[in-house]
């Protein structure tokens, strides 16, 4: 059962649905049937999609990581 992000031409409201099947949705504001159904994008939430934090720079101890400081010319 896939959900589907739609925009009503009757009254521009913007909403998703779950469609089951064949249903033919319509318009949660006015019930209007004439929709257009909109590119939804994918996402995804959670720890494994975060990109992990560098760690502090080892030369100088900065937080935002290596490459933050310059002490030794070479950045961390």
């Amino acid at each position: 059962m896939p959900i589907l992000e739609y925009h009503c031409q009757a009254c521009d409201h913007r909403f998703e649905v779950i469609v089951h099947g064949t249903q033919q949705p319509v318009c949660p504001a006015c019930h209007s049937s004439r929709l257009q159904r909109l590119l939804s994008v994918f996402a995804v939430a959670g720890k494994h999609a975060e990109t992990p934090s560098p760690g502090p720079c080892r030369t100088c101890g900065d937080p935002r990581g290596p490459g933050a400081c310059a002490l030794d010319g070479a950045g961390g």
